[in-house]
């Protein structure tokens, strides 16, 4: 049975819609649902994804706005066996790099529009930190567009950010030229089990009207801590940086964040960047 827009809204936010069932029923499709009903997967089939269905997935993924038309994304499908081999052994906590029928790797890309002024005999007059915003902009955009069409086809789709954990040795191992550089992996393929939907923070605080206002997080914060932690409880295991703060009673949401972001990570990734030719200022 296909369930209602008001049914997904609930699993999302495990929250009852303001919004009157007739007036959410004016919203049900099929993309609305496929949206509402977006989970990360990291198990897959073995079955490949068939090469004319890629190819409508990426260009769906290259349907998305893009800044001013510049078109500033560069998708790399990891398909040789070493190079795949040898980004996923910089993560071994993510298997599914290596078994996932498709990985791909979303570049921002500034350099095409840099060759194209030196085709044309123009100056490329924007070398700041707004070139480098925009081609991780448009090729974050290229992904999710991708996710959606790859879900709403019935695969499954696993994001990879730590890859700029090791960018410099990704850019290597992709041959990334200056200008080039990685926003985020992206594992696909058909899901061998269906996984659950994680709770998002609620509108409420994360939807403003006029002016920003974050009186809403102390109000609602400990509940969602707890109607996230009745869909998935975090198991002790899990718990981050145990030697420091010890072991939680209640380990929900915020504190499994506020430890995660105590720790510095990936602050090599602006010299990175840097070297990759980009002026941040």
């Amino acid at each position: 049975m296909t369930e209602t827009i008001a049914e997904l809204y609930n699993q999302r936010f495990a929250q009852e819609m303001d919004a009157e069932p007739e007036a959410a029923a004016a919203a049900e499709n099929e993309v609305v649902r496929t949206i509402l009903s977006h989970r990360t997967h990291r198990r897959f089939l073995p079955d490949p994804v068939p090469a004319a269905l890629m190819e409508t997935l990426l260009a769906c993924a290259y349907s998305a706005p893009s800044k001013s038309d510049l078109q500033q994304a560069t998708v790399l499908r990891v398909v040789d066996e070493d190079k795949r081999e040898a980004i996923a052994s910089l993560i071994p906590s993510m298997p599914w790099i290596g078994s996932a029928p498709e990985f791909m790797v979303f570049c921002g890309d500034s350099r095409r529009i840099r060759g194209i002024c030196e085709r044309r005999g123009k100056p490329f007059a924007n070398d700041h930190l707004d070139a480098f915003f925009n081609a991780t902009v448009d090729a974050a955009i290229v992904m999710q567009n991708l996710i959606i069409a790859a879900e709403a086809s019935g695969l499954g789709c696993c994001p990879i950010s730590v890859i700029r954990n090791h960018a410099t040795r990704v850019a290597e191992i992709l041959q990334l030229p200056e200008w080039v550089f990685p926003v985020a992996g992206l594992c696909v393929g058909y899901p061998s089990a269906k996984e659950y939907v994680s709770v998002r923070l609620p509108l409420g605080l994360t939807v403003h009207v006029d002016s920003y206002d974050q009186t809403a997080l102390d109000r609602e914060l400990d509940g969602y801590d707890q109607r996230r932690d009745l869909r998935y409880s975090i198991p002790e295991v899990k718990q981050k940086f145990v030697d420091d703060y010890g072991i939680a009673e209640f380990y929900g949401w915020s504190e499994d964040k506020a430890r995660q972001v105590s720790r510095p990570e990936r602050d090599d990734f602006g010299e990175f960047v840097r070297r990759q030719g980009f002026v941040l200022d």
